[in-house]
């Protein structure tokens, strides 16, 4: 639910077909890797300059 959650897709696009897993697994990969990014921007800016 991540993807529609997030506006990448509409929920009746799981549900009639339009997307698959496939689909689903490529934007839960997407939101996974953005997560991960934030997350070491953040880090790194801590480290850097402090909270």
């Amino acid at each position: 639910m991540r993807p529609v959650l997030e506006g990448l897709c509409r929920y009746e696009s799981l549900k009639d077909g339009t997307i698959d897993l496939a689909d689903l697994a490529l934007l839960n990969d997407v939101l996974n890797a953005r997560a991960d990014n934030e997350a070491l921007a953040y880090k790194m800016r801590v480290e850097q300059y402090g909270e």
